[in-house]
């Protein structure tokens, strides 16, 4: 039989890299993966996708849906990635499939895992399994590009948020910032914080706004929410310490006393209001938390991307230290003409030097504008 026109691989890739965009939210530190099985004749069989970390791949999932096993013979799989080929949580995904009588395995892209990395593919095409890489690429490498960041790198995938006046300020002269944005941006906001592993925040904006970083305006994960507290002084009655999500949230601290009484759970038990989160004590650099050790450390920790919610401070020293992978702006419609602005001083000078950013767009939200670029 004929193989399969590029068009038609394009389509079932298509449908795949959808199928595994259900995943969002829920995989991570491992990558979302889409899986289809079309028979020889052209029909769709069977499909399938990565639902939850630790639970079964694409892959797994696409062949257990398969109802008429008979149809497998000379069939094609479409995987959004390379089918991995080395044992984790579970059994690995290469091996099933080169035991089954299908012909040919198309995949988006390889898989940057050092453990991986052509290894499935491989072991595919030494089984004697016609094996095509590339097909829709650049759309598959998008959807995981926290994934791909966190592997390629060693530290999360750091998108900045910010939401500014027209004329470029987070927050009136009195300190007032609540809300410089409509109800439609704050949902969207509520929409990546449940995509991303963790949301942070420095000291000044946790002190101030007392936020709870939480999921609320729709459903999804919670994430783990990470505060910068370098001399560890922050009250234990804000939010992030006492609502009924305590458990997620990190602090960040070179404060070496500190940190070692709350890594020692006895010391921790015979403290009134002992805190249930986590303590990570980090370097210390000009007097504050050393950011890019920080992300070290967390991406150390299996946490593949945070989205910042800072204020002025932290925005403009991640900018100024080139830690800001992914810029989300939002600009509302409204005029303060004073206060305090969303960056300052970060080490820009002449125009020749000015930071460009890349892949850029713009999106209306509500009645603000959300311009997403990357560094």
């Amino acid at each position: 039989m004929a193989k399969p026109s590029e068009n038609s691989d394009i389509q079932w890739m298509r449908r795949a890299l959808d199928l595994a965009a259900k995943g969002k939210g829920y995989v991570s530190p491992n990558p979302m993966v889409g899986c289809v099985i079309v028979s020889e004749d052209g029909e769709c069989i069977g499909e399938g996708y990565h639902k939850k970390f630790g639970e079964a791949h694409a892959e797994v999932n696409a062949v257990e849906s398969v109802a008429d096993t008979s149809k497998l013979k000379g069939a094609t799989v479409y995987v959004t990635l390379e089918p991995c080929s080395h044992h984790g949580k579970t059994p690995p995904c290469a091996p099933m499939l080169a035991k089954l009588p299908i012909k040919r395995v198309v995949v988006a892209m390889k898989d940057p895992n050092p453990e991986v990395d052509g290894q499935g593919l491989l072991h595919l095409r030494n089984k004697g399994i016609e094996v095509d890489t590339g097909v829709l690429k650049e759309e598959a490498e998008a959807l995981n590009e926290f994934f791909v960041h966190h592997q390629t790198f060693g530290r999360p995938f750091i998108t900045l948020k910010i939401a500014q006046t027209a004329d470029g300020y987070i927050a009136a002269a009195d300190g007032e910032s609540q809300w410089i944005t409509g109800k439609a941006s704050r949902k969207q906001v509520h929409r990546w914080r449940r995509e991303y592993d963790a949301v942070l925040v420095g000291r000044t904006t946790a002190m101030v706004d007392n936020p709870s970083l939480t999921v609320r305006h729709v459903s999804g994960r919670q994430p783990k929410r990470i505060v910068i507290d370098g001399p560890y002084e922050l009250p234990r009655e804000l939010n992030l310490f006492s609502d009924k999500f305590e458990e997620k949230t990190i602090i960040l601290t070179w404060n070496k006393e500190a940190s070692a009484t709350d890594a020692d759970p006895m010391l921790r038990m015979m403290q009134q209001n002992y805190f249930r989160g986590q303590v990570m004590q980090v370097p210390k650099m000009d007097g504050h938390v050393d950011l890019r050790q920080a992300f070290k450390i967390l991406g150390n920790e299996g946490i593949t991307s945070i989205l910042i919610e800072g204020g002025q401070q932290l925005s403009s020293a991640l900018l100024r230290q080139g830690l800001v992978d992914k810029l989300e702006l939002f600009i509302a419609p409204k005029i303060l003409g004073g206060g305090t602005r969303s960056i300052m001083d970060i080490g820009i000078f002449k125009m020749k030097e000015i930071a460009d950013l890349k892949n850029v767009s713009w999106t209306q939200i509500g009645d603000d504008m959300l311009l997403t670029g990357y560094f």
